[in-house]
């Protein structure tokens, strides 16, 4: 019995966890962010863009809806200010950024 109630609890820590709760798809998405956009973007569910202009990720999906960002991430993102390198993302990088992205709605 008690061995059943350490495996439940090794069990809840586990999901509770965000390494193990997280998709492997978020976490590709998350490493796909940290590695391209955190230079000037928030990517997490707290903190400040370290680029002003730069908004942050956990706000998107109140400007757009996140499916909708996945045709101008397959075209290109050519954005207004210069600071923003202009990129295209491959279907497989697309689909781990929008689930990172939807994770933080």
């Amino acid at each position: 019995m008690q061995r059943l109630a350490l495996c439940h609890l090794l069990a809840a820590t586990m999901l509770a966890t965000p390494s193990y709760a997280a998709s492997t798809a978020e976490q590709r998405g998350q490493a796909f962010a940290k590695a391209h956009c955190a230079r000037c973007h928030a990517i997490g569910r707290t903190g400040e863009s370290p680029f002003e202009p730069a908004p942050p990720f956990r706000s998107l999906h109140l400007r757009y809806p996140i499916e909708s960002l996945g045709e101008a991430l397959a075209e290109g993102i050519m954005t207004g200010h210069p600071a923003m390198p202009q990129f295209q993302l491959a279907p497989p990088q697309i689909h781990d950024l929008l689930s990172y992205l939807k994770s933080l709605e």
